[in-house]
């Protein structure tokens, strides 16, 4: 009997180690499933957008969605979530722009026609990417970066490093490892996770406004990270909870209106500081 155990414990540590491995061989493609659909933004029906193609400093090729602002109109630097395309973003891409605010939204490398693969470091850099080409010719002092689920940890470390007039987090979280360790309890994700995207650490250097927004029955990333994330932050700072809010909807079911108001206080900064002929006009890349 004790051999049987002894036996039965080694066969189980093997199974266990085993689905360590296959767990972390394959972490990115659980990470990053990415979609290789690519559509044009006349395709998706984006009347007044452009498709741009944005080198990177390391050689990869972004696609991106590209609407410029009317004067006075704030401007959004979109980044998604970790699944779908831009295609799937389409519908956000004409609410966020139907008041003539501009829209930067770009397909990190790997996902919809842009050349690369995802890492945490590569999706920094296609954000840093984003932002040098935008501020070529728009000051910060317009641009909101509005992230989404994943995108919220790649808006949250570009707006730590960057001045921005804004920052929008739709289902945030705390660290990607957080998340992962709910789902897989029985694994010490926070040792071998390669991407965690770690929110919490760095939040606190951002100096622009930050508003959050988070459904109360968001099943991917839970309703408490948000609200971890939200009590790190510094001020100013909002909290919109979405009640019956999912994971991809929160802006459809409500959080619109709050998104709305808060680039409303960026544009009536812009508009003071044109008063007091602070700024520069902007000019269209």
């Amino acid at each position: 009997m004790a051999r049987y155990l002894r036996f039965l414990a080694f066969a189980l540590l093997v199974l266990y180690a085993g689905i360590l491995a296959v767990l972390f061989v394959n972490q990115r493609s659980l990470l990053y499933p990415a979609s290789d659909r690519h559509t044009t933004a006349a395709a998706a029906g984006l009347a007044g957008f452009q498709d741009l193609v944005l080198p990177t400093p390391d050689g990869e090729r972004l696609v991106a969605w590209w609407k410029p602002p009317q004067p006075g109109k704030a401007l959004i630097l979109y980044f998604h979530g970790n699944g779908g395309s831009l295609w799937n973003r389409r519908l956000r891409a004409q609410a966020l722009t139907a008041s003539g605010r501009g829209l930067l939204m770009i397909s990190y490398r790997g996902y919809s026609g842009s050349t690369g693969t995802p890492t945490e470091t590569g999706l920094h850099t296609d954000a840093r990417t984003a932002y040098d080409w935008v501020t070529r010719s728009y000051e910060p002092s317009r641009l909101v970066a509005y992230g989404e689920s994943l995108g919220s940890g790649v808006a949250v470390r570009l707006a730590s490093e960057q001045p921005l007039a804004g920052l929008i987090l739709d289902a945030p979280y705390t660290s990607t490892a957080d998340v992962a360790g709910l789902a897989y309890w029985y694994v010490p994700v926070s040792w071998l996770m390669l991407d965690q995207f770690r929110s919490l650490d760095i939040i606190k250097k951002v100096k622009a406004p930050i508003l959050i927004l988070h459904g109360t029955d968001d099943r991917i990333i839970p309703f408490a990270l948000g609200e971890q994330l939200y009590a790190a932050a510094p001020e100013p700072k909002r909290f919109v909870r979405i009640d019956g809010g999912s994971h991809t909807r929160n802006l459809e079911q409500g959080g619109i209106e709050a998104v709305n108001d808060f680039l409303a206080m960026v544009e009536a900064r812009l508009a003071n500081q044109s008063v007091n002929g602070a700024g520069t006009p902007p000019q269209q890349p």
